[in-house]
């Protein structure tokens, strides 16, 4: 099957472009010659016609020219129409001139414009026997004008099979613009096989439609397999160029050379890509303020360009109309504009200056801190910024720092300051230089440059004040020899009137001697030692010893200076060993270093010489002493010498024959290091060390004493109903038989408590003296004491026992215990249930003639020492009790 073009006028515009190009590319390889373009014979005005390769006939060709005026041809060789073109004749032709003005060279290239009839073949009727046989499809390439104006339905082409020639063929077609959107765009005839377009197709929206065209016979054979029928939509210049934003902002600096890149502009087209239609060309259109040419635009790319120079203080912002039009720029094309402002940023492109060349303050002398002018400049850069702020210096006159110039952030004005006091007496005038530059380096022009600061002169004068006197130097230095006599006179510090330039009239006063060592003469200021002077004491020993002086004229003003006494070092102070214990460990260790150390000068000290002072003919046969540098020695023992501590003595000399002599603790030991030894000898303690560990120790125990005494006391109070339960045998602290009892001196007969006739003993303290344990027991009897009995018999007073008398108040000790005792024997006195109980609490009395056992406890009458006999014969229910007592 194949596809022909109808002879009528209505074949589409597509086809025709798809011809044309066909057309062109047979003939490429003709340069020069002629060149045939297939046309309708209508053509509306701007329609391409074709495209000619202008290239291979003459590359180098700079103008381009058409021999018929309703012709035009572009540098790319496309040939549109310039008016409404109708072919009258079947042929029409025009010739393309090409020149170049360079070589002096022409060529033209002949163009024939031909209106193309096509024919339709008529179709043969279907035969009664169907033969496959093999059959092919032939589509011609089509294409469609965008928005084309019709008439609709538009005739694009006709689709044809082989088999036609044999069969009755229907055909129909399926694809986008058919079943799918856009729908019903195109339509084919049945019968005849046109394809048709139904309306106006827009190429941004859809640039081809991909259809498939089906033949069939009408029995629904398929005549021929689908056949793809891809119809092309041709661009039209239908779309403007729009701009990427309708204002555009730039800044460029003033300073900026020519060329240099301001910013880019750029615009998109909708149209087909790489096509006249999209190919742009930017231009200025307007520029305001000032003449145009200031800035520049590449036509092709967009990027702005300076092109003059700039100055900000004369015009610091422009605004231009910015043009961009298809078609490369031609008068045709569709076009667009934008806005563009450019800010003109500031340089430093103008020094400030001075207002004035010379300037005059004044200031009083010994004032500082003080403002004493303020210098204006003038600046044309931009205000608060880095080329408009000063820097001011001064450059010459104030080589003593007496002045100091800052900036006034808010004025830009130099502000110059005395910070160092003036004297009138030494200087009366000043003159400074002051220059002036900016924070921001000079970009301005180069003559300008080699300046960069402008300068102006100060003149400073100093008034005369009437002061006090002067101290100078502050510090004056003086020197006397250690251990000069009292009295000895050194020269003193002197002061003077600056207005005078003499020291009469002034008083002198000493404000600080830190030792008391120096007197002053209030009316010459002459010093005089007071004591003795010792280098070695001041501190450090090295340092001069300094004396405050306070000078003071007739009318009470005052000024203060120092006198540096430097004392002058005399030999007196012999070296040093620095060492008073040392271990060696033998045999891991085989001598060991002292050193000694000199307070003098080192001119009175090292080198030393150190010796055994007298030893003893032990001490030389098993230690020997050998020198080490100037100021050590290395002490040695003998391999035969024992692990024992030696005292040994050593004698150092320094240079000039000073000595002292030592005694060294050396502490020969079995160790391994010399550390184990050191702890052991740290026991070894001096008197004193004995006596406050002592002293310590002792307080200790009375502490103690007392707290136990206090506890013993209250668990003696709480456990006397066990001891009332216990028959009225004590228990008594005694840690030896037949030891400190304390008892009634009536025996078995106690005195009455609360009323009561029931007898008391008991036991209320206990106290540890000269190494044994002594019971207290507290009774109240005849004559009102506490007695402490030191064996059987013997009553003394607690006085006594304390080898003193003292005089015991009976009514606190009756008023302490009375009701505390009767509490607890009303307790005892009782049995579980509350009741009076008569077996708990009884009276010793009387147990019958012949008793063998006689009296028991510390109530015995018997007085002799040797009244204790009858223990040794008891029977077998006292053999415990025995035991106890006789228990150490």
């Amino acid at each position: 099957m194949a596809a022909a073009g109808p002879h009528s006028s209505l074949r589409g515009a597509l086809c025709r472009q798809l011809l044309l190009t066909l057309v062109v590319f047979s003939f490429a390889c003709e340069a020069c010659k002629k060149v045939i373009f297939h046309i309708p014979s209508k053509l509306e005005a701007d329609k391409v016609v074709g495209r000619v390769n202008l290239k291979e006939c003459l590359g180098s060709a700079d103008h381009i020219q058409s021999s018929d005026p309703d012709f035009r041809v572009l540098e790319d060789g496309s040939v549109y129409t310039a008016h409404a073109v109708v072919l009258s004749d079947e042929k029409r032709s025009f010739t393309i001139w090409l020149s170049d003005s360079k070589k002096q060279t022409q060529k033209e290239i002949p163009v024939l414009l031909e209106h193309q009839k096509k024919v339709l073949r008529k179709r043969h009727t279907k035969e009664t026997v169907l033969r496959r046989s093999k059959r092919r499809w032939a589509p011609i390439p089509c294409s469609m004008q965008e928005n084309s104006l019709g008439p609709f339905p538009l005739f694009l082409q006709q689709v044809q099979s082989d088999a036609a020639q044999n069969y009755t063929v229907f055909y129909s077609i399926s694809g986008r613009g058919v079943d799918q959107e856009p729908l019903n765009l195109f339509f084919i005839e049945r019968d005849t096989g046109n394809l048709y377009c139904t309306r106006p197709v827009d190429r941004e929206e859809y640039d081809v439609f991909d259809l498939i065209a089906h033949a069939s016979t009408a029995d629904g054979y398929t005549a021929d397999l689908p056949l793809p029928l891809p119809i092309r939509v041709e661009d039209e210049n239908d779309n403007y160029p729009i701009f990427t934003e309708a204002i555009y902002n730039f800044e460029v600096s003033e300073s900026s050379r020519i060329g240099t890149t301001v910013g880019v502009i750029c615009a998109t087209d909708k149209d087909e890509p790489d096509t006249m239609h999209t190919r742009l060309m930017y231009s200025i259109l307007e520029q305001t303020p000032g003449k145009p040419g200031i800035f520049s635009v590449h036509p092709s790319t967009g990027v702005i360009t300076v092109s003059h120079y700039l100055d900000r203080e004369v015009v610091d912002k422009y605004s231009m109309i910015m043009k961009v039009q298809d078609m490369n720029g031609q008068f045709f094309g569709l076009m667009n504009t934008a806005t563009c402002i450019i800010t003109v940023k500031d340089s430093n492109d103008n020094l400030p200056t001075f207002r004035q060349n010379a300037y005059e303050a004044s200031v009083e002398e010994n004032t500082f801190n003080v403002e004493i002018l303020r210098i204006p400049i003038e600046d044309k850069d931009l205000i608060n910024t880095a080329s408009w702020r000063a820097n001011f210096t001064i450059l010459k006159g104030n080589e003593n720092g007496h002045f100091k110039i800052s900036t006034d952030k808010e004025t830009n004005e130099g502000v110059l300051c005395v910070v160092k006091p003036l004297n009138y007496e030494e200087i009366r005038q000043v003159i400074l230089e002051i220059g002036v530059s900016n924070e921001a380096p000079f970009t301005g022009d180069v003559t300008l440059r080699m300046a960069n600061m402008n300068r102006a002169v100060v003149t400073v004068n100093v008034k005369d004040q009437d002061e006090g006197p002067e101290c100078r130097p502050a510090v004056q230095c003086v020197q006397i020899k250690e251990n000069s006599p009292v009295g000895s006179k050194i020269d003193g510090y002197k002061a003077y009137d600056p207005d005078t330039r003499s020291s009469s009239g002034l008083r002198y006063k000493l404000l600080h001697d830190p030792k008391g060592w120096i007197t002053i003469n209030e009316i010459t200021g002459s010093l005089e030692t007071s004591k003795i002077l010792d280098r070695e004491a001041v501190t450090p020993t090295s340092a001069l010893y300094n004396v405050t002086v306070l000078a003071i004229d007739k009318d009470s003003r005052s000024c203060t200076g120092t006198i540096e006494v430097k004392i002058v070092d005399e030999n007196d102070n012999p070296p040093e060993i620095l060492q008073n214990y040392l271990v060696i460990c033998k045999p891991k260790m085989e001598h060991v270093d002292i050193s000694a150390v000199d307070p003098d000068e080192p001119m009175h000290g090292a080198p030393f010489h150190f010796s055994l002072a007298k030893a003893s003919p032990d001490i030389n046969r098993l230690w020997t002493l050998a020198k080490v540098n100037d100021t050590a020695a290395r002490l040695s023992y003998r391999k035969n010498a024992k692990f024992q501590e030696y005292p040994i003595s050593i004698t150092v000399k320094d240079v000039e024959g000073q000595s002292a002599t030592k005694t060294l603790r050396v502490n020969l030991c079995d160790c391994t290091y010399p550390d184990q030894c050191r702890m052991a000898a740290g026991a070894i303690l001096g008197t004193w060390a004995i006596l406050a560990i002592l002293l310590g120790i002792a307080l200790l125990f009375s502490i103690l004493l007392t707290v136990v005494c206090g506890l013993v006391s209250a668990r003696n109070k709480k456990s006397f109903p066990e001891d009332v339960a216990q028959q009225n045998l004590i228990i008594s602290n005694t840690e030896a038989p037949g030891d400190d009892k304390v008892c009634s001196p009536s025996g078995f007969t106690t005195h009455t408590v609360n009323n009561s006739s029931q007898g008391f003993c008991g036991t209320m303290g206990s106290e540890v003296q000269n190494g044994r344990q002594e019971t207290i027991e507290m009774v109240k009897g005849g004559n009102q004491t506490l007695e402490l009995c030191q064996g059987a018999g013997h009553h003394h007073t607690l006085d006594s026992c304390r080898g003193g008398t003292v005089e015991m108040d009976h009514s606190e000790w009756y008023n302490f215990t009375q009701p505390r005792l009767g509490e607890k024997l009303h307790l005892c006195n009782q049995d579980e249930d509350h009741m009076p109980s008569e077996d708990y609490v009884l009276t010793y009395n009387y147990e019958g003639r012949g008793s063998p056992a006689g009296s028991v406890g510390c109530c015995s009458e018997k007085q002799e020492e040797d009244g204790l006999d009858f223990l040794n014969n008891l029977e077998t229910k006292f053999t415990a009790l025995a035991e106890t007592c006789t228990k150490k």
